[in-house]
């Protein structure tokens, strides 16, 4: 059983348009976030962690060493010769957009990068920025922009201090696919307050406003957040694992087979995890969706239409 038979994966889409597998590398660019320095909010989200991304406390090596290092890794360990240079860490649109284009073509000036991923929140797209993105496109790069929605209910935003509501993504998600950039939308599981059912509302809204990928994570509980402290006092409950496999192969399925899904679940770090224990296991949760969707004779897409509430 192979995932990528029953869900159109990212690898599987880079593959097809450049004729060999892309690896993505991951860069912190030292970006911070409006919802840390007070312009948005104060503190970050609730499931963040401020502490690891302290701009007092983190000095990343510049992009072009980042790139060079992990490209020598991959290099020597799959044969790996294109790749993408993901902006991830934080927001990183966060900037003036001369400074955004001395990072970007930094990195795209590194062998073997062909192109751009980069992370950031609906509220830190201005048209300045989308049209430096959508000119590295014209050139023929390739690029996604990432937005993190988490959730279309704004109760739900403003529970977890998210600092932007679903206006601000609907606005963001038309910007950018006006001008052709294909846009990623990160969707959390487990967030306090939400069950199956807005899970399933989020996807239907997100696929009604357009969207060319998908990035899927359950919610972390990790150190040094306010989420970890309601988690302490049993205030918070995380999703299990079988509850989390079992409700991404239900959006997996109502999701239309040309989406493309670059992520199915994540991790954090093993120093600031503290629940669930089974985010941890990346594959074996990515083998549970595989087995679920091939245990129900079912595919991306074959739900596709049926009502949210269903």
């Amino acid at each position: 059983m192979r995932l990528s038979d029953v869900v159109n994966t990212f690898g599987q889409h880079l593959l097809a348009r450049h004729g060999e597998r892309v690896h993505k590398l991951a860069i912190d660019a030292a970006f911070t976030c409006p919802n840390r320095d007070g312009t948005r909010g104060r503190g970050g989200c609730t499931f963040c962690n401020n502490v690891s991304f302290s701009p007092h406390g983190r000095r990343p090596a510049p992009v072009a060493e980042q790139l060079d290092a992990g490209r020598a890794v991959l290099a020597k360990r799959t044969g790996a010769r294109k790749f993408l240079a993901y902006f991830q860490a934080y927001t990183n649109t966060y900037a003036d957009v001369e400074t955004l284009r001395a990072l970007y073509d930094q990195a795209l000036a590194t062998p073997g990068v062909i192109g751009l991923s980069v992370g950031t929140r609906p509220d830190c797209v201005p048209d300045a920025v989308l049209d430096l993105l959508a000119g590295y496109r014209a050139q023929g790069y390739e690029v996604w922009l990432e937005l993190g929605l988490q959730s279309a209910f704004d109760a739900t935003l403003a529970r977890v201090n998210r600092g932007h509501g679903f206006a601000e993504y609907r606005r963001a998600v038309h910007a950018a696919r006006r001008r052709g950039l294909p846009v990623c939308t990160h969707l959390i599981l487990g967030l306090p307050g939400e069950t199956d059912w807005h899970h399933r509302v989020t996807l239907e809204r997100v696929l009604a406003e357009g969207v060319d990928g998908l990035k899927i994570h359950p919610l972390h509980v990790v150190k040094g957040t306010a989420l970890a402290n309601d988690w302490r006092r049993g205030e918070y409950t995380p999703l299990t694992r079988e509850a989390y496999i079992r409700q991404v192969a239900d959006l997996v399925e109502r999701t239309p087979a040309e989406i493309v899904f670059h992520r199915l679940t994540g991790t954090a770090s093993e120093s600031i995890l503290l629940a669930p224990d089974w985010c941890r296991e990346k594959w074996r949760v990515l083998n549970g969706i595989t087995a679920e969707l091939y245990r129900r004779g079912s595919r991306q897409g074959r739900l596709h239409g049926s009502l949210a509430h269903a």
